[in-house]
């Protein structure tokens, strides 16, 4: 069985072809059983466990089963340790051998930013050349990357409740080329945004519908239908 990192995945995927991949994959005989979401208690925060499974049809000329086990332990940032890990198994349909573990929380941003790209390629217009980034962890610079790809960005604003770590992030894809900078005032963003992409953790609205304008897209979770907890998909 092989085992695949995160560096191996960064080399292996490029955005704009994970979002065509994608877009096969949701128009095939895929089943989709519901999540399982399994709740941890622990004395310093209760944590989660997350199985989702899927696997290919029975017209599928070459049959797979994978599973994607997510866990999120909140109380990892006190421990220096990223509060979601995971990992994907990868097994053959016909025989149920494994045949890879790749890296969950990788594969995790990879394919997030690649499906929002896709959303857009259908919800945003043709032209749309300003992109408005909610939130600065770790999946924005994916978002980022991928909505760039997609489209004719030409100007990111880049929000965070911490402007230092939007400044911080900004400036890291500013080096890679994208057009990258950080704002302070998300309402004047969203007003002049052509697409809005948002990740964060907060349970309460950042974005305001009297912002948004005509011909907006904007995506969210398929599970929570927040635009926030993007590891629920």
């Amino acid at each position: 069985m092989k085992v695949i990192s995160a560096d191996e995945i960064d080399a292996a995927l490029e955005p704009r072809l994970l979002a065509d991949a994608l877009k096969a994959a949701f128009q095939t005989d895929i089943v989709v059983p519901v999540r399982h979401h399994h709740d941890i208690a622990r004395p310093d925060a209760d944590a989660t466990l997350l199985l989702m499974p899927a696997w290919t049809g029975p017209s599928a000329d070459k049959p797979y089963v994978g599973t994607k086990i997510v866990t999120i332990y909140p109380a990892n940032g006190m421990k220096s340790l990223p509060s979601v890990m995971g990992t994907y198994l990868l097994i053959k349909g016909d025989t149920g051998e494994p045949l890879a573990s790749l890296d969950g929380a990788r594969l995790t941003l990879w394919r997030t930013a690649a499906a929002s790209a896709l959303a857009s390629r259908y919800l945003a217009k043709p032209e749309a050349s300003r992109l408005v980034m909610v939130g600065a962890g770790a999946l924005a610079p994916f978002l980022i990357r991928a909505h760039c790809a997609e489209s004719p960005i030409k100007d990111v604003a880049l929000w965070n409740h911490r402007p230092e770590r939007a400044e911080h992030v900004a400036r890291e894809l500013k080096a890679e080329g994208l057009p990258v900078r950080a704002v302070h005032d998300l309402e004047s963003a969203i007003r002049d945004a052509d697409i809005i992409s948002s990740a964060t953790l907060s349970n309460t609205a950042l974005i305001r519908g009297a912002w948004l304008g005509r011909g907006r897209a904007t995506s969210q979770c398929r599970s929570c239908k927040r635009t926030a907890r993007c590891i629920c998909c």
